[in-house]
């Protein structure tokens, strides 16, 4: 099958690349190192050293299993690159990754809100075209999220809701509460992609992906060059990532607020097997198909006493420190996301229990050195859509974080 990933660059992207190389696909990955770009604006970075383009990984990626990965370097809002990408590469199926990933940057200012929903809307906009103007028959498989749905007080069903109103019956896309203006970029996309669907005949899975834990893979493991990189500052760093950072390090876990907050996790690894699944069962012509691209819930208090005990066995003491909320979001609410269609296809879980937390560890304490821990603490609020300032951080958020460390 000849897939197109874009994106292909990502925390994700690369391992997916690799992934499916490894099993007989033809590759062919799009990126314009927009993460390292905005990394490198902040002052942050990854936490693992990861090769410094696509050229020397895909280069290490056949020294190493002489299997061959092709690379455009660009920008999907730019539509000559979009157009060039799918004449040169007519794809079977595209995964798209290429959008930024991270609702407290879309939080941060007014900059970094458009280009978030710049560049994740237009780019997805153009390659719905792209797809239906050189690729009909191709199927989308889109990252979504399943922050787009927020917390309802009702089940969540997967993407569509059967309703009975006023004496009549339909079936609507389900309702959406996105939890930031990066949420609400995915929920311009799914709209957008639905209506491709319906309106063109387009075919598309859209995976509303919950939180993603895990840095390596069988493929990252082959060599230090293929590695992926790893987020865990305030900004990239998603929850479990961010506290396994934090406990190697001797900081305090950080749960926002009460820590009450449920949301649906998974291992690295099952999203790649949930994308593996989705292109080859592609859907059918004219359908928008959604799966909840997630294998367990749990609530971010729940993660922090997973964490504590998982540092307990590795002999490291970690300390659990709430601190004052910076998202607008129900703390104590009611989640219940159903999950079925890709355990239908096949997809057999990597339980959170049953995974070794302290092989994590292992690889963050060999990179403890590169942790920038003035990036630790949140900033960035929901409230003002501003970084706090210095003058309004209560004492412990002003404390300088190797002093939090130290302590």
């Amino acid at each position: 099958m000849k897939i197109l990933i874009l994106g292909g660059d990502g925390y994700l992207g690369w391992p997916t690349a690799m992934y499916l190389s490894n099993r007989g696909h033809d590759v062919h990955v799009v990126d314009n190192y927009l993460r390292r770009k905005v990394h490198a604006e902040a002052g942050s970075g990854s936490l693992t050293v990861i090769a410094p383009d696509l050229a020397t990984r895909v280069g290490a990626w056949r020294e190493v299993t002489g299997k061959t990965i092709t690379v455009t370097e660009g920008d999907l809002t730019e539509w000559s690159v979009v157009e060039q990408a799918f004449r040169e590469f007519p794809p079977d199926a595209i995964i798209h990754y290429g959008e930024i990933p991270a609702a407290p940057y879309s939080m941060k200012d007014r900059r970094r809100c458009v280009l978030t929903q710049y560049n994740n809307v237009i780019n997805t906009l153009n390659v719905i075209w792209a797809m239906n103007e050189f690729a009909p028959d191709a199927h989308l498989v889109k990252l979504g999220t399943m922050g787009e749905y927020g917390t309802p007080n009702i089940d969540i069903e997967e993407g569509w809701l059967e309703i009975d109103h006023n004496g009549r019956h339909d079936r609507l896309p389900f309702p959406k509460l996105p939890a930031s203006f990066y949420h609400c970029s995915k929920v311009h996309d799914s709209t957008n992609i639905e209506f491709a669907c319906r309106v063109w005949g387009m075919r598309a899975t859209d995976l509303n992906q919950g939180v993603v834990y895990g840095i390596e893979t069988e493929e990252t493991r082959l060599d230090a060059r293929l590695a992926t990189r790893f987020d865990y500052d305030e900004i990239w760093g998603t929850a479990l990532n961010r506290f396994c950072a934090q406990a190697v390090i001797g900081h305090p876990l950080t749960p926002y607020g009460s820590g009450e907050q449920c949301r649906g996790f998974l291992n690295i690894l099952d999203t790649l097997r949930c994308v593996e699944l989705s292109c080859l069962n592609p859907a059918d012509r004219g359908e928008f198909r959604v799966f909840n691209q997630f294998t367990e819930q749990f609530t971010i208090n729940q993660l922090a006493e997973l964490v504590q005990r998982a540092g307990k066995e590795c002999g490291i003491d970690v300390a659990i420190n709430p601190v004052a909320n910076p998202r607008v979001e129900k703390e104590g609410h009611y989640y219940n996301a159903k999950h079925t269609r890709l355990l239908d296809l096949g997809l057999e879980p990597h339980l959170l229990s049953e995974t070794l937390v302290e092989h994590m560890f292992d690889v963050i304490s060999a990179n403890r050195d590169r942790v920038r821990t003035e990036h630790i603490m949140p900033r960035t609020t929901w409230r003002s859509g501003r970084m706090i300032r210095a003058d309004e951080m209560t004492p412990r958020q002003a404390r300088p974080v190797d002093e939090l460390v130290r302590d």
